[in-house]
C-alpha cells in the first residue's frame, strides 16, 4: 500500500465550463498527517477534496495510492445517509467516535433540532466510524464552539491516515497542518507548514515576483525605445536613399552611384533588422522571470446603511422560548436600539439560532430594512438566489457583482457554475442588501465558509455602519472588533437556558 496519497498533472472542469477549474496539479498527501487546502471561495477547494476521496474522477491526469477514502460534506442540511446505521452500532469503533466528539444517544430522535455544530460532529464521527485510509473534511470548525473545536482538533492529530482538510479557521490550520495546498485557480502549490507560515511564503515569493517583474518591463520598455529609434533612424535612412535613387545619373562607367546607393540601402535594411531584433528581445524579457498573479481589488462600503429614527427595532418584554425536547430559552426581555451592535453568543445547542429567528419575527422596520444572512442555506435556497440573480437586468447585475468581486469572488466563475459555493451565496446575499439601505443587519455565524480576505472586508465595512447590528458568532476576534454588547446563553438549571448581558471591550 502507497504511503501518499498523489495528484499526478491533474486537471478537471465541470461541464459547460470553457476553461478547466485545475490544470496541472501535482501533490503528495502523505499518510499519517494532515494537509490544508487553502484558497478563495470558488477557487476549486472543495473539488480537490472531492478528487481526493474519488467523488470526482480528473478529466486529465490521475489520483493515486492509499486506499478507502471518506469525504464529510460543507453542508449539514441532512442527515448523513448511514445516521440510523451508526445510531445503532455498538461496536468499539462507533462507541469510541461517538465518545470522542460527543454524540449522544439522545440525538437519534431529534436531528432536526441539533445545532448545526452538533450535526457537523454528527458528520466527522460516521466518517471516523468508517476507518478510512483517506479523510476529506470540508470546513468542519464551521459551527463548532470553542470547547467543540479543541475535542476535533484532539480527535484529528489522533488519526493516522492521509488527512485533507478545508478550512479558512488559520489557528485551526497552523495546529493541525504539516503542509498547505494553496490553490490560485487553475494551478495549486504545496507548501510546508500551517498557513500562516505558507502565506507569508507566498508573500516573499510575489514580491519577490513583482520586482522582477517591474525590473524585467522596465528593460522591455528600453529595448522597445530603442528599436523605435532604430525604425524611425532606418525609416529616415531610407527617405535619404529614395531621394539618392532619384539623382541616379544615366551613366555611371565607374558604378561608383551603384556602390554608394547599395551601401545605403544595406544600411537601411540593417537599420530595420536591428529594429527587429531589439523588439523581439523585448518581448522575451518582458515575458520571463516568474509569474505574478493578478491581484483584484477588494473591500467594500455598506455606504446605504442608516440609523432607523424608531425609538426601538425589537421590544419584547421578558418570556420564555421553546426550544425542543422539553428545553426552555428563558429572557428578562429583549430590546435592540437603533444603534445597538450586539453579539449573541453561547456553546452549540443553547439556542442561539432561535433567539436570532425570534428577534427577526419582531422587529419594527420594513422588510427591505433588514439585511439578514442566515446560518445556513441548503441546496435548494443556493439554486433559488442564484436563479434570482440571473434574472437581474444588466445594470444592477453589473452592480451587484462589482460588490461581490470586492469581497473577493470572481463573478464570471459564480455566474457560470450550477450551484454557488456557500460563501459565494452569502456574498451574494451581503452585497443585495448593501442596495437595501438597512437599518438593521443580522448575521447568524457570518465568518463560517467564508475565505480570510472576505472576512477581512466584511470586519471592515461593518466596523463603522450607523445602523444597528446583531449577530451570532464563535470568532471572537470578529465579535471583539464589532460588538459593543454580548447576549451570552448559558444552562441556569435542568432544561432551561438564561441570557445574559454585559459589556465587550471593543477592539
Amino acid at each position: 500500500m502507497s504511503r501518499f496519497l498523489q495528484f499526478e498533472d491533474v486537471a478537471f472542469a465541470y461541464p459547460g465550463m470553457r476553461d478547466p477549474l485545475l490544470s496541472h496539479v501535482t501533490a503528495m498527501i502523505p499518510q499519517g498527517g494532515w494537509t490544508g487546502v487553502v484558497g478563495a471561495n470558488g477557487a476549486g477547494k472543495t473539488t480537490l477534496l472531492k478528487l481526493a476521496a474519488g467523488v470526482l474522477s480528473p478529466s486529465q491526469g490521475a489520483v493515486r495510492g492509499v486506499g478507502a477514502a471518506q469525504y464529510v460534506v460543507q453542508r449539514t442540511d441532512e442527515p448523513p445517509a448511514e445516521w440510523d446505521d451508526f445510531m445503532n452500532a455498538w461496536d468499539g469503533v462507533a462507541m469510541d467516535a461517538r465518545k470522542l466528539l460527543g454524540v449522544s444517544d439522545d440525538w437519534y430522535e431529534r436531528w432536526d433540532t441539533l445545532s448545526h455544530g452538533e450535526r457537523k460532529r454528527v458528520q466527522i464521527a460516521i466518517a471516523l466510524w468508517h476507518r478510512p485510509e483517506v479523510l476529506a473534511l470540508d470546513e468542519p470548525t464551521n459551527h463548532l464552539d470553542a470547547d467543540a473545536k479543541r475535542v476535533l482538533l484532539g480527535t484529528l492529530k489522533s488519526f493516522r491516515g492521509a488527512g485533507l482538510v478545508v478550512s479558512h479557521d488559520r489557528e485551526f490550520l497552523d495546529a493541525l497542518c504539516a503542509q498547505c495546498l494553496f490553490v490560485f485557480p487553475p494551478s495549486a502549490v504545496m507548501r510546508p507548514g500551517g498557513v500562516s507560515r505558507g502565506m507569508e511564503a507566498d508573500r516573499r515569493e510575489q514580491s519577490s515576483a513583482r520586482a522582477a517583474h517591474d525590473t524585467n518591463c522596465a528593460k522591455a520598455r528600453q529595448l522597445r525605445a530603442a528599436a523605435q529609434n532604430r525604425r524611425e533612424e532606418a525609416e529616415q535612412s531610407a527617405a535619404r536613399t529614395s531621394k539618392v535613387k532619384r539623382l541616379q545619373p544615366t551613366n555611371d562607367p565607374d558604378g561608383r552611384f551603384k556602390r554608394r546607393l547599395a551601401q545605403l540601402t544595406n544600411k537601411d535594411g540593417w537599420g530595420l533588422s536591428r529594429a527587429a531584433a531589439l523588439k523581439s528581445r523585448a518581448a522575451k524579457i518582458a515575458a520571463s522571470g516568474p509569474a505574478v498573479r493578478v491581484e483584484y481589488k477588494t473591500g467594500f462600503r455598506l455606504d446605504g446603511a442608516g440609523r432607523s429614527k424608531r425609538d426601538a427595532l425589537v421590544d419584547l418584554p421578558a418570556g420564555e422560548l421553546p426550544l425542543g425536547d422539553g428545553r426552555t430559552l428563558v429572557h428578562q426581555g429583549l430590546r435592540v436600539l437603533p444603534d445597538d451592535r450586539i453579539a449573541i453568543s453561547g456553546a452549540n445547542g443553547l439556542g442561539k439560532t432561535t433567539l436570532v429567528k425570534h428577534l427577526l419575527a419582531h422587529v419594527n422596520l420594513p422588510e427591505e430594512r433588514v439585511l439578514y444572512v442566515p446560518q445556513e442555506i441548503d441546496e435548494a435556497g443556493c439554486r433559488a438566489i442564484k436563479a434570482e440573480i440571473a434574472r437581474l437586468e444588466d445594470e444592477p447585475l453589473g452592480r451587484l457583482m462589482t460588490l461581490v468581486s470586492r469581497l473577493g469572488s470572481r463573478p464570471a466563475r459564480l455566474l457560470a457554475s450550477d450551484v454557488p459555493s456557500p460563501g459565494e451565496v452569502r456574498k451574494l446575499l451581503l452585497a443585495r442588501g448593501v442596495d437595501r439601505g438597512p437599518h438593521l443587519i443580522v448575521l447568524d455565524e457570518p465568518t463560517n465558509h467564508l475565505d480570510l480576505p472576505s472576512i477581512e472586508c466584511l470586519e471592515n465595512a461593518l466596523r463603522d455602519v450607523p445602523c444597528a447590528l446583531v449577530m451570532v458568532s464563535h470568532d471572537a476576534r470578529f465579535t471583539a472588533a464589532l460588538a459593543r454588547t454580548e447576549w451570552r446563553l448559558a444552562p441556569t438549571s435542568a432544561g432551561t437556558v438564561g441570557v445574559s448581558a454585559a459589556a465587550v471591550d471593543v477592539v
